[in-house]
């Protein structure tokens, strides 16, 4: 739901993506990282990630086939990456982007799985219970229960990411495997709410492009006339406690 008083949309953002801010942490990291801020570790099953970097200095730590790389951010940077990508964002200083997801909603109804150590993720209950957090009190933004219990959440998730970067060093890609089958199987029971998302946005955004092009190559141009400018502000209320930071979103 938008703020009362925001417009209603009439067509999805383009591309069917979502769009939010991030601060990362700066909270230390347990890790032998010094006093850098880090966020918490984790891949998306299903959707893709992109960061324009607005401001402060850091880097995106990632595990993937290509083995272990850190990628340097500072303001203008754009990277991305594709779904089964572990990823790990540290903060230098002052690190604020803006990031896109691919499948917009999907992210938020759970396609991110943590790297908390294999015991917890071989127990979804367990793991039910380390990834969930407080309801945050709109009425203190910086709520100090929410707070902990997310810092205890990236502690946990960095301490089976350790684990998971010693793997892949050791054996390449091949060291990602027992995470990408614990995630599969964390979030199968979600899979028939993430295709009605799917089907509603994405879907629905490529068959609109398609539907014009057919039109378009006919030499018609009817869809034009429907034409709409939407615009909504960010959601009210103090910035939420995502993975990797302090989070503004925007209902799109």
């Amino acid at each position: 739901m938008g703020a009362p008083g925001d417009p209603v949309s009439r067509t999805p953002f383009p591309g069917g993506t979502s769009v939010s801010r991030l601060r990362v942490y700066d909270w230390p990291s347990p890790d032998g990282a010094g006093l850098v801020g880090s966020g918490t570790p984790h891949l998306h099953t299903a959707s893709a990630e992109g960061y324009v970097v607005l401001g402060g200095s850091g880097s995106v730590q990632t595990l993937s086939a290509e083995g272990f790389t850190e990628t340097p951010l500072s303001p203008g940077v754009v990277v991305w990456f594709s779904p089964g990508v572990v990823h790990r964002l540290v903060n230098d200083g002052g690190l604020d982007l803006v990031v896109i997801m691919s499948n917009a909603g999907l992210p938020e109804a759970g396609d991110a799985v943590l790297t908390f150590p294999a015991e917890v993720l071989a127990d979804p209950e367990r793991y039910r219970e380390a990834v969930t957090l407080p309801v945050q009190d709109d009425d203190a933004p910086d709520d100090e229960r929410v707070a902990a219990a997310a810092r205890t959440r990236r502690d946990l998730a960095l301490a089976g990411y350790a684990e998971l970067r010693d793997r892949v060093e050791r054996d390449g890609g091949a060291g990602l495997t027992a995470l990408h089958a614990a995630a599969a199987r964390l979030v199968s029971d979600r899979v028939p709410q993430w295709q009605r998302i799917v089907h509603e946005g994405v879907e629905r955004s490529t068959a609109e492009t398609l539907g014009a092009l057919a039109g378009l190559a006919r030499g018609e141009g009817t869809h034009l006339a429907g034409a709409s400018v939407d615009s909504t502000s960010a959601r009210p209320g103090p910035l939420r406690y995502g993975m990797c930071g302090r989070l503004q979103t925007w209902q799109l």
